[in-house]
């Protein structure tokens, strides 16, 4: 599933391509027809993401909201738009540009209220201008939860997934299976500082690299890392590795439905 840097660059690119047009706006599937017959040719005004959750702002109270879930996918591509081939749930296309979406988990026309309750169900979100980190900590300080479990938990911070999660707390050396009650607020801070800085890189770049510069390929003198996922990272999906730091062999486990990776060595703490 898509982590949030991922819908905030969507964002930033619906934006781009349409952003104060009238695009055309069908779904070629069939099971968004309606709804794209309400929004054809009205003006798109704005794009918004909170965690993994995209809105598109047509007219004044008009928003597709669009969850990608695990099979989503959503393709860019220069006008003249090609017919439309397989399941594509929403298209958009102007003079210059269109974007298909495909297998989405949610793509819904909701209202202002329905919107507004999504954002409610939501944690802080690290790339957004009104999140709060205080938010996330008073749920963080008061739980026994698993640390690495919390930050998985869009209710208390939105839009991390499971390599920002496994990377942040090897950064700081946090054990992942600490309680989050036992997480300092200067933890917490420094934690939260992190990933919003990783997280706007992963915006910039398209990419999640988490490695600092004296652990990257060049300076060690190593293979760069070959992975779907791509970037740069110190322990996920690097079990049995040795870890970049420590030489020490990377960890795997279950936690909270997910695979975690971690260095005992370095994670002590």
């Amino acid at each position: 599933m898509p982590e949030g840097h991922t819908i905030h660059r969507l964002a930033s690119d619906y934006a781009g391509r349409f952003l104060g047009t009238a695009p055309r706006v069908t779904s070629p599937q069939g099971k968004f027809s309606d709804a794209a017959a309400l929004l054809d040719g009205a003006e798109l005004t704005s794009t918004e993401a909170h965690g993994k959750h995209l809105f598109l702002g047509f007219r004044d109270a008009d928003w597709v909201h669009i969850h990608l879930g695990l099979f989503g996918k959503v393709a860019f591509g220069d006008a003249p738009a090609p017919p439309p081939t397989g399941t594509v749930r929403l298209r958009l296309a102007n003079d210059t540009s269109y974007v298909d979406l495909r297998g989405p988990t949610t793509c819904a026309l909701v209202t202002d209220a329905e919107k507004k309750a999504v954002h409610d169900r939501l944690g802080p979100d690290p790339l957004r201008a009104d999140a709060d980190p205080r938010a996330a900590y008073r749920r963080v300080s008061r739980s026994r939860t698993p640390i690495a479990a919390l930050l998985m938990d869009q209710k208390v911070i939105a839009g991390v997934g499971n390599v920002y999660r496994a990377e942040v707390l090897f950064r700081h050396g946090i054990d992942p299976y600490r309680p989050g009650r036992d997480i300092a607020p200067a933890e917490w801070d420094a934690v939260w500082a992190d990933l919003a800085g990783l997280m706007r890189e992963g915006v910039r770049d398209n990419r999640i690299d988490t490695v600092r510069p004296e652990h990257t390929p060049e300076a060690m003198g190593r293979p760069p890392r070959v992975d779907d996922h791509g970037g740069e990272v110190y322990v996920y999906r690097r079990a049995a590795l040795p870890c970049h730091v420590c030489g020490g062999e990377i960890r795997t486990a279950s936690l909270a439905a997910r695979n975690l990776f971690w260095c005992p060595a370095c994670q002590r703490t």
